[in-house]
């Protein structure tokens, strides 16, 4: 395959310009006011399949559910993908799944809660299953000098496309009649007959988006030809998967990445997931002002990207991703004095939370891309693994977060907590050499 081929590296960053509004409207923005609007406001018990439950603790179960089936089938999947040569499929397949859920999510009110439910779990996977696969191709399409600059170029791409849609769903949900939804007067106020359509007709407009931009990617991504056509895939891929294991029983330094990514990726996860909900309950925040902050995060996010790579580039990545986790260290322990009513005080967190969310994102994938052997050929089993551990790290921080709320009654304590998962990342990364080129083999790293 030819690396950095300028065609092909700008096809594979337009994916993230695809997926990344499923991140920002259904996981941050929109999705989640609207779950609980239609389930009659937050800590409301609703009716799932016969069971009496607690809307709240339905959401997270499902999103729960959602990566913790992912976090299982990706090692599998991936192994399968690299013996057979096929990783286009399966990342179609998932993109797929995926979109056609944010579609479909436009039938979901208050009488279909179930079929929310689980449509929002079948996105959650075909965005996180995608996810494996696409990352893989990065070591494919380009040289390792090239890993920081393109790994931000597909966040940055990710950030723009994400803002621009939420933009125009935000202005179809608070200007209805602008997009030509029926209104009536509510004290002066053009209102939304039907008040669920405009949130309906964003989840819709995600999956669309999310398809047809992706259809680029697709058709600028090479095919792989099959390495097997054995009838026995399954019995390979898991032969493949054991010989990723193997390998990394003599790699230490990715070893050592792997396991300071999984505890600061506890920390990152769990903090990007409940900002908007943390300046809502203890900051006080209207829904307005929480869009705006998200939409400020997701452009910082950009200089955020590029600023980590200039650094990594003069620095090493290690360096600087241990100074990213720093500053969110910081984030966390002024989140702890944060009350209501600080809403400037939060704004200006926020702009850290920016900055740090794109390079941390950023560097973590180009980091690892290094990390890996140059000799394999198992990317997709590689990434499968990075992947799984970022999907376990959510459910696991959101776990002690809510654990910590749920007994000091204090989000102010569970955010600090999040400073644990920082500073014992920082403790391992600290163990790598702090190189901008890493050229690593499996001879290198034993």
């Amino acid at each position: 395959m030819v690396k950095n081929d300028q065609k092909i590296i700008n096809g594979w960053c337009m994916y993230d310009w695809a997926n990344s509004v499923y991140s920002l409207t259904i996981t941050t923005a929109v999705f989640p006011s609207y779950f609980f609007a239609v389930t009659g406001g937050e800590g409301k018990i609703v009716n799932f399949l016969g069971l009496e439950i607690n809307n709240s603790v339905l959401y997270t179960f499902a999103l729960s559910a959602a990566f913790f089936i992912v976090a299982l089938q990706n090692p599998f999947l991936s192994a399968i993908s690299d013996y057979k040569g096929n990783k286009k499929r399966f990342m179609q397949f998932f993109c797929y799944m995926g979109s056609i859920a944010c579609c479909l999510m436009f039938f979901f009110n208050s009488s279909t809660i179930a079929l929310g439910v689980f449509l929002s779990v079948f996105a959650a996977m075909g965005y996180a299953g995608s996810l494996v696969f696409y990352n893989s191709y990065l070591p494919e399409i380009a040289t390792e000098d090239r890993f920081d600059k393109i790994s931000a170029k597909g966040f940055a791409l990710g950030y723009i496309g994400s803002v621009v849609l939420l933009i125009l769903n935000l202005l179809m949900i608070e200007q209805p009649s602008w997009f030509f939804i029926e209104t009536h007067l509510v004290d002066g106020v053009k209102k939304a007959i039907d008040g669920s359509l405009a949130p309906r007709i964003s989840f819709l407009t995600v999956g669309i988006w999310w398809f047809l931009f992706a259809q680029i990617t697709f058709r600028r991504l090479p095919n792989v030809e099959n390495k097997n056509s054995s009838e026995h895939v399954l019995k390979k891929g898991m032969q493949e998967l054991t010989k990723v294991w193997q390998q990394l029983k003599h790699l230490p330094l990715l070893k050592k990445f792997l396991v300071g990514f999984f505890f600061y990726s506890m920390g990152v996860q769990t903090v990007m997931y409940l900002a908007t909900i943390f300046g809502e309950e203890v900051i006080g925040m209207h829904m307005s002002e929480l869009i705006i902050l998200v939409l400020v995060l997701q452009i910082l996010a950009i200089a955020g990207a590029y600023g980590m790579a200039a650094i990594a580039k003069r620095k090493g990545n290690i360096f600087a991703l241990i100074l990213t986790l720093a500053l969110w260290i910081i984030v966390c322990f002024a989140a702890f004095f944060m009350k209501k009513g600080m809403v400037v005080e939060y704004y200006i967190l926020g702009v850290l939370v920016g900055l740090v969310m794109g390079g941390v994102q950023s560097m973590s994938r180009s980091t690892y891309s290094k990390l890996m052997p140059q000799e394999t050929k198992d990317h997709a089993s590689f990434f499968s693994f990075y992947e799984t551990l970022e999907k376990l790290s959510i459910a696991l921080g959101t776990a002690v977060y809510a654990g910590i709320l749920s007994i000091t009654g204090s989000m102010n304590n569970s955010a600090v907590s999040m400073a644990l998962f920082f500073i014992i990342g920082i403790l391992v990364l600290v163990k790598i050499p702090s190189k901008s080129s890493y050229h690593t083999s499996i001879e290198d790293q034993r």
